[in-house]
Order: C-alpha cells, then sequence, then structure tokens
C-alpha cells in the first residue's frame, strides 16, 4: 500500500516559518526539555505505575486506573500504525534558518502526520474531562503547553497537532465504551480520598 502524502496548509507554512524566525536557542532547549513530558515511554510508566498503586483499591479506582492505562497503551500504538498510512514531510526537514537557531531535527523525515504527542495528550486530557473543574483545567493547561512544544521545535505542522488531538480524543471516547470509564464519574471520586 503506498502511503498517503498529507500536505501542509499554507497557515501551518506560515507558522513554522515565523518559529523558524523568530525563536532562538533558549526557547528551543526548553521546548525539548518539556516534549518529553508528552513522550509515551514516560506516559505509559506513569501509567502502569498507577495502574499497580491502584490494584489494592476500591472498585472505581481500579476502573480509572484499567482505562488510563488501556487508553495510554492504545494512544501510543495508534501513531505508530497511523505514520505507516500517511506520509509527511516535518517542517524541520524545510527550514535551514530555524536549524542556525537551534532547532534540532526531530524523528523520520516522513513522519509528521499526525502528532503522536498530541495523540497521546488528547486521549488523556479528554479522560480529566471527568475531573473537578480546577484539576480538569489544569491538566488541559498542561497538555496544551506540552503539545505546543512539538510546534516550536517544528516536529510537527500546526495540523499534525490538531489532528494528533482529535485522534487522541475519538480513540479515548471509544475506550470508555470497552472500560466502562466516566459512567459514574469515577475520577473525582478518586481524587477526593
Amino acid at each position: 500500500m503506498t502511503p498517503i502524502t498529507v500536505r501542509p496548509t499554507r497557515a501551518d507554512r506560515s507558522i513554522a516559518n515565523a518559529i523558524s524566525a523568530h525563536t532562538g536557542r533558549r526557547t528551543e532547549r526548553a521546548a525539548e526539555v518539556l516534549t518529553w513530558g508528552a513522550d509515551e515511554h514516560i506516559l505509559c510508566a506513569l501509567a502502569a505505575g498507577w495502574w499497580l498503586y491502584c490494584r489494592g483499591k476500591d472498585a472505581k479506582a481500579r476502573r480509572a486506573s484499567d482505562h488510563i492505562l488501556l487508553t495510554t497503551l492504545v494512544a501510543s500504538g495508534l501513531p505508530h500504525i497511523l505514520k505507516t498510512v500517511f506520509d509527511q514531510e516535518r517542517p524541520d526537514r524545510r527550514t535551514v534558518q530555524g536549524h542556525w537557531r537551534g532547532v534540532p531535527f526531530s524523528g523520520k523525515r516522513l513522519d509528521a502526520f499526525p502528532s503522536g504527542h498530541a495523540v497521546h495528550i488528547g486521549a488523556l486530557a479528554s479522560a480529566a474531562s471527568t475531573l473537578p473543574a480546577q484539576q480538569r483545567n489544569a491538566v488541559w493547561s498542561i497538555g496544551a503547553g506540552l503539545v505546543l512544544t512539538r510546534i516550536v521545535l517544528l516536529a510537527h505542522w500546526a495540523s499534525d497537532v490538531v489532528a494528533g488531538l482529535v485522534v487522541g480524543v475519538v480513540t479515548e471516547r471509544i475506550l470508555r465504551l470497552v472500560t466502562g470509564y466516566g459512567r459514574e464519574r469515577d475520577l473525582p471520586a478518586l481524587l477526593s480520598r
């Protein structure tokens, strides 16, 4: 099967050019460190640790941890499958100016679409929708900052990040049908203990 080629939009190119022209090494280094917060390996380790912790808890806690672990695992594997279907050149391969300013090369050249980090964050942000407003908004704000690092690093076009977030949200909502998560607002009850 020949991969489907995805082209960046005019807005994608404008955003990438602005970042390339105005972002310095200090910003790039900070983004490189922060982007690890949405890395699949770190998220899977955290989800597995929470799952183990919840084994001795009540049924609601176990259901929530089952859902988070399953969601994290699926959201980690799904981008790898999608990247075999879609080809898109990363923005960092299209700019020389950005590399002079400290932009590193990211991953495989044609693996821009969709952003795997954004899929992970979209899925977890969707799961956080059951949290009380203050906690939910904190998760969403941190998630927004993490996915923006992918754009700042020119690892992904802005549309790759948006597509990744949508894929993550849809994935998490489908997995709720399997795990039963969210039916009783499980997570807020868990956090109030």
